[in-house]
């Protein structure tokens, strides 16, 4: 009968395993690093940076709107989603009773076209929404 691995010496197997568990950590530390260096920001970044009320409010039907301040229920998001914002902010300004605000975080490229459409749709059905613009340079 011949057994497994029996010629192995266990130190050598439990070698083998610790850089095993080393390498895996290692290339998970370089992925890790290699994201924070390119800078990119997600839209929850944003809300956090710069939301002054509260972030991620959860409503009775469990949606969250982005920010909730005193005066207004606000929705962040990326320029090209212009359209969802502006439904998003509305909906919840209906749930909360305050003002729908969008933050609408554009590239200095692309700035121009998705705050037009944004703003012809607000002003051509005469709503009563805010809207500010974060830049994002690194998008």
């Amino acid at each position: 009968m011949i057994k497994q691995f029996s010629s192995i010496p266990r130190v050598l197997v439990a070698s083998f395993k610790l850089f095993a568990v080393i390498a895996f950590l290692s290339t998970c530390s370089l992925a890790q690093a290699k994201t924070a260096k390119s800078g990119k920001w997600h839209e929850a970044d944003f809300v956090d940076a710069y939301c002054q009320g509260e972030v991620e409010h959860v409503l009775a039907d469990k949606t969250r709107v982005d920010c909730l301040t005193a005066t207004h229920a606000i929705e962040y998001d990326w320029g090209k989603k212009w359209a969802e914002s502006l439904g998003q902010a509305l909906f919840y300004s209906a749930m909360t009773g305050k003002k729908a605000g969008i933050v609408l975080i554009v590239n200095p490229r692309t700035k121009d076209r998705f705050l037009k459409r944004l703003n012809k749709a607000i002003a051509d059905n005469n709503l009563d929404v805010d809207v500010w613009t974060i830049t994002n340079q690194r998008t």
